[in-house]
């Protein structure tokens, strides 16, 4: 069991990066190569590939080389369900915070 809480904690060190977010949300619905990850994040190129290496090291993406590009995607669908939930309950603790300070 402690192996599990470990690897989960590696799993969590990873999306504890706000750049790191950001792509695994553009990666939600589709493959992308680094090129229209650079575009989309107007990051430089040695930026997304040192997180794109940390987020292959730990298995969240993949990657598969087509011609000059390679394409990044996620390896489980699941990875963005926990995204989501996580947002939800960041989204709730927002709106409560904002209505604790209006009552105030």
């Amino acid at each position: 069991m402690k192996e599990l809480y470990r690897l989960h904690a590696e799993m969590c060190k990873v999306f504890s990066n706000p750049t790191r977010l950001e792509i695994l949300n553009l990666l939600r619905d589709k493959e992308m190569s680094v090129t229209e990850l650079i575009e989309k994040t107007k990051l430089s190129q040695a930026n997304i590939s040192q997180h794109l290496a940390i987020m292959k090291y730990q298995v969240i993406v993949t990657s598969n080389r087509k011609g000059k590009n390679i394409y990044y995607k996620l390896t489980n669908p699941k990875i963005i369900k926990a995204f989501d939930i996580i947002r939800e309950v960041l989204s709730e603790k927002l709106k409560k915070n904002g209505n604790i300070v209006k009552n105030l």
